[in-house]
């Protein structure tokens, strides 16, 4: 099937199109470097990671671009507050992304352009946009008019222009600023006393925040490109904004072919807030978590749905996680070199290795649907942990040539799913350094958990008989539960 895309400006899942054969361009709004990335960052970066190595796993060359905000309300008032020269704060952030960034196994953008390279760019754009009347000046700046391309508006939150007309009564009155209409949003803003500026034709000032992202996506990739995306938090105003002035400055419509926009982060139920006691930076969570288990547990839910980050959530993703790694580093021992040729798999067949290198392809083709279905990484990390528990069996039943040749069919199969695409699967120096893990643990897990969960459940019930019933199917696996006061843990006898 072809890869298909959501686009948020045509409301549906599309079949997936570049302008130019074989090649992506694709420009990602990122971050406003005032303070440490947090948990919203690590979604949206890992989404279009997801998506960036999806892309090229299916033939694409990518030039993927990505931004930083280097000047801006909120890294003015830091420098204020701090007494710290608003450059260095600026550089301190940008380092400590990367550093974060890496940990979490994202891979880098082919360039990250700072909005403070651009501002030439952006004046000559604000000029023609007032020369064409989309634009006008004011005592404090430069500001869009909504009003010169009405047809425009709501393109992709889909909210009306009239019902915004009808609702603006006295709106912009006593704003204190020089706009015409509340809709209308700032090019460029007068310098205003210990702020740094720049010159321009309108006197001293810095760029608006909108206009950063049209100068540096048309300054990379022409007056058209393939993907534009961020977070839904940025659906209005800001990349409504960059549709009017690109389109506008253009001529051309679309400017963006595909807009692609990830999921919000909640923590235990509620919108991640300083003042809710729940604001994460990555930083913070990597020091108790494994990065690629945050990783894992990011991408098991669809980039485009709402992520709600709970204890739960995370240790669901270590237990799978450790799973990975165990499978993995089984099959890293026990491969061999000059393997004997598999057979070719065969689901149907009663022969166990046939019918398991069948199974395996069915599921790798399994993940490569669920990819090309809108980069649906929920339903592929379903198909590795099917994979794995195959593995599992199969690692624990074969023996002589046949084991060493499995074990590396399994190596690839992993490396070309759960590292090459998702990004989860640990360096294979790290995981032979690791304590083994027997790999008939991981092949009973699934079930093993699933009867301590009904074991629990009975004994709070008090139905004795029904808990010594399930303590009987796991002493039949070969398995001791042992109550601890963190809860059961089990072990092989």
């Amino acid at each position: 099937m072809p890869l298909r895309v959501y686009d948020t400006r045509r409301r549906e899942k599309v079949d997936f199109s570049t302008m130019n054969p074989g090649i992506v361009n694709m420009y990602v709004c990122g971050v406003t470097v005032y303070d440490l990335c947090h948990l919203g960052h690590a979604r949206c970066y890992l989404a279009f990671d997801l998506i960036h190595r999806w892309l090229e796993k299916s033939g694409y060359d990518v030039n993927y671009v990505q931004n930083f905000t280097d000047i801006d309300d909120k890294i003015i008032n830091r420098a204020n507050e701090s007494g710290q020269d608003w450059k260095q704060i600026v550089d301190d952030n940008i380092a400590t992304y990367y550093r974060d960034m890496d940990a979490l196994n994202i891979l880098r953008a082919d360039k990250y352009p700072r909005c403070t390279e651009y501002v030439e760019e952006m004046i000559a754009i604000i000029i023609d946009l007032i020369d064409k009347g989309n634009a006008y000046i004011a005592d404090d700046g430069v500001y869009f008019s909504v009003e010169s391309a009405p047809e425009k508006y709501g393109i992709l939150t889909g909210q009306n222009i009239d019902a915004v007309r009808s609702g603006a009564g006295g709106r912009v009155e006593g704003t204190g600023t020089g706009k015409r209409d509340h809709k209308d949003f700032a090019l460029w803003k007068s310098a205003k006393p210990g702020e740094p500026t720049w010159d321009s034709p309108w006197g001293p000032g810095r760029p608006g925040w909108h206009i950063e992202c049209t100068a540096m996506s048309m300054d990379a990739f022409g007056s058209q490109f393939d993907i534009h995306g961020g977070g839904h938090d940025l659906l209005f105003p800001h990349h409504e904004a960059e549709i009017f002035q690109g389109e506008c400055h253009t001529g051309c419509e679309p400017v963006v072919h595909h807009w692609l926009h990830n999921g919000f982060v909640n923590v235990d139920g509620e919108k991640m807030s300083k003042s809710l006691d729940n604001f994460w930076t990555i930083n913070e969570i990597i020091e108790e978590v494994n990065p690629l288990v945050l990783r894992l547990s990011l991408i098991n839910a669809h980039y485009r749905s709402p992520i709600d980050m709970t204890k739960q959530l995370i240790t669901n993703a270590e237990k799978n996680h450790l799973r990975l790694c165990s499978v993995y580093k089984a099959a890293l021992e026990l491969m061999g070199v000059n393997t004997v040729p598999l057979p070719i798999g065969d689901i149907q067949s009663k022969v166990p290795i046939v019918k398991s290198l069948g199974l395996l392809e069915k599921m790798a083709q399994g993940f490569a649907k669920a990819m090309d279905d809108d980069f649906n990484s929920r339903e592929a990390v379903a198909k590795i942990i099917g994979a794995l528990r195959e593995m599992g069996k199969m690692l624990s039943e074969l023996e002589g040539d046949d084991l060493e040749a499995y074990a590396l069919h399994c190596v690839d199969w992993l490396e070309d799913t759960a590292g090459a695409v998702l990004g989860i699967l640990p360096s294979r120096e790290s995981v032979l350094s690791e304590p083994e893990e027997d790999p008939r643990k991981v092949e009973i897990a699934d079930q093993v958990e699933k009867l301590i969960s009904q074991r629990t459940k009975a004994r709070l019930a008090k139905d004795w008989s029904e808990a010594d019933n399930i303590r009987d199917q796991l002493t039949s696996l070969g398995v001791v539960v042992t109550d601890t006061s963190d809860g059961p843990v089990w072990d092989l006898i």
